[in-house]
């Protein structure tokens, strides 16, 4: 088998692509951070094939300190590639603090490298859901949805930190917050709900690939949750974005089964199991 790690993204994209392609929204996370790569939004990603006689076994991507993401192409092999990139890891020193990829993809490579390089882990099941069409019976809560501007941006800003202590993301510093958000914003990315102008409940659209785009960043604070702000902004957003994509893609945490009814009464679908496993 032959291992090649790249530092351009548009040879690695000659590789993934056809791949990407084939099974976009499943692969949505690692199309769209590919996307986001190409335009140069990371530093030093981490790419690699893994290939037999010019056929691609395994794509491999990490954006640190994010986990590493795996694609595994030839599925009936999967414990034969998985021992490869294991090997090949370790040969490279790749420091991996955390994998994610479809559920067996990422149960397999974690108990293999477990063993070799860690002992205790933390898992997260999560769900890839998928959204073709709106259910029409929707009721909706009071107020209306817009974009963010520029004077939602302390707000934003400071909900995002918060997203991430409830979704156990790791923190970015909050200056990188702030700069983060003022672009998200600009590039017309963030939608609120908006109740008597007040600001009740946030999301994101993210990683747009050929035929799709992600829903993201969800989040209502603690004291306007259980008034249904978030189902409505999701799925009156959704609905705009249908009409420039043919489906949307939102990850959830299997372990909130709230969330995830709010998202299957809007329409979407679950389609694969996800697996994030982080080292401690």
């Amino acid at each position: 088998m032959k291992f090649t790690i790249y530092t351009d993204p548009h040879q690695f994209a000659i590789q993934a692509d056809p791949i990407l392609e084939r099974n976009e929204d499943v692969y949505s996370l690692f199309y769209g951070v590919l996307v986001s790569i190409k335009s140069g939004s990371y530093q030093n990603p981490f790419m690699a094939v893994l290939e037999k006689e010019g056929h691609v076994l395994a794509l491999l991507q990490m954006t640190a300190p994010y986990p590493l993401n795996i694609i595994i192409v030839e599925e009936d092999s999967i414990e034969s590639i998985i021992d490869e990139l294991v090997a090949r890891l370790r040969e490279e020193a790749v420091a991996i603090s955390s994998v994610i990829g479809v559920k067996q993809v990422a149960f397999h490579f974690a108990s293999k490298w477990t063993n070799v390089e860690a002992t205790e882990r933390k898992v997260v099941n999560e769900g890839i859901y998928r959204l073709d069409t709106i259910q029409t019976d929707l009721t909706y809560s009071e107020g209306h949805w817009r974009n963010a501007v520029d004077k939602d941006v302390a707000l934003i800003a400071k909900w995002y930190t918060l997203f991430e202590i409830d979704a156990e993301l790791p923190p970015t510093e909050n200056e990188v917050v702030q700069q983060q958000v003022e672009v998200f914003i600009q590039n017309n990315e963030v939608f609120v709900w908006e109740v008597d102008g007040r600001v009740v409940s946030m999301m994101k659209k993210a990683r747009p690939t050929k035929h799709g785009v992600t829903v993201s960043m969800v989040f209502t604070p603690e004291d306007e949750r259980k008034k249904g702000y978030a189902r409505s902004l999701v799925a009156k957003v959704s609905a705009e974005l249908l009409k420039e994509y043919d489906f949307c893609i939102l990850f959830t945490d299997l372990a909130n089964p709230t969330a995830n009814k709010i998202y299957r009464e809007i329409g979407y679908q679950q389609i694969t199991g996800f697996a994030h496993v982080e080292w401690l």
